[in-house]
């Protein structure tokens, strides 16, 4: 019997017609480290930011990582966090 292997989608940020999508955000998720399960154990636990992430703006490292030039500031990966390790902060608040 051959190895049955799970089939999954993937999807990865590339810039499109409109360009890096990151300015469109009105909220900036941002990651606290001290709540994020992933960092605290230093494994690739939970990882639940990057599985909804629509627009695949989370890194699967620890800790994980934003690619903010594409990210919509949408909210899911704060929304999916069972710990509340992400917050969405005002955009208006990183610009200079």
């Amino acid at each position: 019997m051959d190895e049955e292997r799970p089939i999954s989608s993937m999807s990865f940020p590339i810039e499109g017609e409109a360009g890096k999508t990151g300015t469109w955000r009105t909220h900036r998720p941002i990651i606290d480290k001290t709540k994020c399960t992933a960092t605290k154990q230093n494994k690739l636990v939970c990882m639940l930011c990057w599985l909804f992430c629509p627009e695949a703006t989370i890194s699967k490292t620890i800790p994980p990582k934003i690619n903010y030039e594409y990210c919509k500031g949408c909210g899911v990966c704060a929304e999916e966090c069972p710990t509340k390790a992400i917050s969405m902060e005002e955009e208006a608040n990183f610009k200079e």
